[in-house]
């Protein structure tokens, strides 16, 4: 677990949004908690997005410099986005400057509108815009049917400045570091490490008990999660579940059930197993170890064959 420097009670009246209930207005706070100087984060619930969580179901953040905010992923809906800026609040009363999202997968960035008043720069990698552009409409539309009310009203928010390889934010006194990386879990992954704490943001980069979701590259996100790993930093918050201490082993297990999906699924090929007959079979050993493997492994088995299908 991680080391709790403080929890930031905060609007106990209301309901927390990680317990799958709904809050009884939309300026609730998110429970948050501080875990190094300056650094707090919320903890999604692990589920696919409701109207009853509203879409808080990814990992969240903000550091704290002494000229600014930085908000780091910004949940599934503008409810939840909301919640986080209270949560901001009633830390601090700095400007939100800047607001990061780590990639575009909408459980991490359809929070984005409640930050509009701030007038901050939005954050994302150099390929965020493109698959936004592609993918917003049908996320949207999914919102909607998945969490009715909540998923309504819904506005794009595209990054303003992007990142093709690596960037410095300066908070005031507390610089931030970004990079972007190869296709891995997507085609548009970006990292967060606050130098200060030497705490990464990895977004869905790692996840823990909630099962890996292949949208990318299988080969390239095995080989950013071995860099990863091996990282020189203090503490990592994954997107999905906690980490905690044991961060590196988070990542090895995380690393053992995509080298079994590469490897089962190389194996299937080879022997001329059809798709349909592979997704029965590909590394069902791992399914045990996640929550909602039953919602994403056959998933990942399909964007692994599609990936392996036609490589020498």
């Amino acid at each position: 677990m991680w080391r709790i420097v403080a929890e930031v009670v905060l609007l106990p009246a209301i309901y927390a949004l990680s317990s799958g209930a709904v809050s009884a207005a939309p300026e609730a706070a998110l429970p948050v908690r501080q875990i190094a100087s300056g650094v707090y984060v919320f903890n999604g619930v692990t589920a696919e997005q409701d109207a009853h969580n509203r879409g808080a179901i990814a990992n969240l953040g903000f550091v704290v410099g002494s000229r600014c905010v930085a908000v780091i992923d910004t949940g599934g809906s503008p409810a939840v986005g909301e919640a986080l800026r209270a949560s901001v609040r009633a830390v601090t009363a700095l400007p939100v400057c800047y607001v990061i999202n780590t990639h575009v997968h909408p459980d991490h960035l359809l929070g984005n509108q409640a930050f509009l008043g701030d007038k901050p720069v939005f954050v994302g990698h150099a390929r965020l815009p493109a698959a936004l552009a592609a993918r917003g409409r049908t996320y949207v539309a999914s919102a909607e049917r998945l969490m009715g009310d909540t998923g309504r009203g819904i506005e794009l928010v595209p990054p303003s400045r992007t990142v093709s390889d690596q960037d410095t934010l300066d908070l005031g006194g507390r610089m931030l570091h970004l990079r972007a990386w190869p296709t891995a879990h997507t085609d548009n992954d970006l990292t967060v490490l606050d130098e200060a704490s030497g705490t990464l943001f990895a977004g869905d980069l790692l996840f823990v008990e909630h099962m890996p979701v292949v949208d990318g590259k299988l080969a390239g996100w095995i080989r950013v999660t071995d860099t990863l790993a091996a990282a020189d930093v203090k503490a990592v918050v994954s997107g999905h579940g906690d980490a905690g201490a044991a961060w590196r082993d988070a990542f090895a297990k995380q690393g053992n059930y995509l080298r079994a999906l590469a490897d089962q699924t190389k194996a299937a090929i080879k022997a001329g197993r059809t798709l349909s007959q592979a997704v029965d079979e590909v590394a069902r050993d791992q399914t045990a170890n996640w929550a909602l493997s039953e919602l994403f492994h056959r998933r990942n088995v399909t964007a692994a064959f599609a990936e392996l299908e036609w490589e020498d």
